[in-house]
């Protein structure tokens, strides 16, 4: 050590304040675009008297998906640049300001362009999250926070998609207090969160193709896998509804495919620890392909929630897995750029998903549309497999 100059502290695993601050950031992502969706009719009344509005207040729910996917990218890069605890904090307030903006704004297009900053929020919560488990964690502990994230995740959606339910029942504009917790998220974030140095220098040209080749690869299965997830929240509403179930029955059958992914959550380190990266992949198409075409083939409610739980399931395990494999391939320095791709990916399958998906359900049914997407997807899955297997095979023969 030089004279004058006093050691780095060294890096200590972070307390259960810190631990549980980063988990609460995570439950404010995959469902924030959802909370207004149980307020979408009640806004559609009031804003009756402007131009468009039904196509309006519909796009007031797609839309913070879309800029999400669009301004993910630009947060990895923050990220990487000015440390990621700054991108959280600075996410954290954007979020629960552009999300609270829609309790007083009355004008329909400015509640779009909030609805649009809150996108821009949560990527950079996404993406500040997802770069902090990878930077404080290694190994297995990281195997088991991505799991425990995912657990988060997605009883958020089984606890506030009720409760917005229950506050639209007050007023159409009281579930966007909702997005106030990002606040107190904010202050938690301010006194726990703290980054891990990091040192690692990106990849070196000669293998920076063969990495962004295989980045891109996860990309594209994040995308599409999350395409034909998304088919449950949008088309089983009117599957279910068609055969004279109410919305409440559909909101309990939707619900198994939350409550599957956070099975999925839990279950994720030890299918983990006995699985590849690359059959734990396999295992999550078969397990959406399954799902779905059960759901296409029976149609009824029984089967409608036992296909829906199976995908559930599948996807429980895959996105931890995917941010796992990003995790430990991307260096330290390119950790929030990488990660960011994810976010991105899997925000711009939720946008698309409704509409790539439409033009199969005009043509067939939504019965049938869930029997072709789980047919591609099972053929997918086998496919994957006899690949895997023979690439094992030809490594370990050499």
């Amino acid at each position: 050590m030089q004279p004058g100059k006093s050691a780095a502290p060294a890096w200590r695993t972070p307390g259960v304040l810190s631990r549980g601050t980063v988990l609460a950031a995570a439950t404010l992502t995959i469902m924030a675009p959802a909370i207004i969706a149980p307020s979408l009719p009640m806004m559609e009344q009031v804003f009756a008297d402007q131009r468009g509005a039904s196509l309006l207040v519909r796009l007031a729910l797609t839309i913070t998906s879309l800029t999400v996917a669009l301004t993910a990218p630009f947060a990895g890069l923050a990220a990487d640049r000015f440390g990621r605890r700054s991108l959280l904090l600075t996410s954290l307030v954007l979020y629960a300001v552009s999300g609270t903006a829609g309790y007083f704004l009355g004008d329909l297009v400015l509640l779009l362009v909030s609805r649009a900053v809150l996108g821009v929020a949560v990527a950079g919560v996404m993406t500040a999250v997802n770069a902090i488990i990878a930077d404080w964690f290694d190994g297995p502990a990281r195997t088991s926070f991505l799991g425990l994230q995912q657990v988060f995740a997605s009883l958020s959606g089984v606890v506030l998609l009720p409760l917005a339910g229950l506050l639209a029942t007050v007023g159409w504009r009281v579930p966007f207090w909702l997005y106030t917790t990002a606040a107190l998220v904010a202050v938690a974030a301010l006194v726990a969160v703290r980054d891990r140095p990091t040192t690692a220098a990106p990849p070196s040209e000669r293998h920076g193709r063969a990495f962004t080749g295989g980045v891109l690869g996860l990309y594209v299965l994040a995308l599409v896998a999350t395409m034909a997830f998304y088919m449950a929240p949008t088309q089983i509403p009117f599957l279910l509804a068609a055969q004279g179930n109410g919305p409440v029955l559909v909101g309990v059958v939707v619900a198994c495919s939350t409550l599957a992914s956070t099975i999925g959550g839990f279950a994720f380190p030890s299918v983990r620890d006995k699985l590849s990266s690359g059959a734990v992949t396999v295992l999550c198409v078969a397990l959406l392909g399954s799902g779905w075409l059960l759901i296409g083939l029976t149609g009824s409610v029984a089967g409608t929630s036992a296909g829906l739980f199976a995908g559930g399931l599948g996807v429980g395990l895959a996105i931890p897995n995917l941010t796992l494999r990003l995790s430990d391939v991307a260096p330290p320095a390119w950790r929030g750029r990488v990660l960011s791709g994810l976010v991105s990916g899997i925000f711009l399958g939720q946008f698309l998903s409704p509409l790539l998906v439409q033009p199969l359900i005009a043509s067939t049914g939504v019965g049938a549309a869930f029997t072709w997407s789980g047919v591609a997807m099972i053929a997918g899955a086998v496919v994957a497999g006899f690949s895997l297997r023979s690439t094992t095979f030809e490594r370990t023969t050499r």
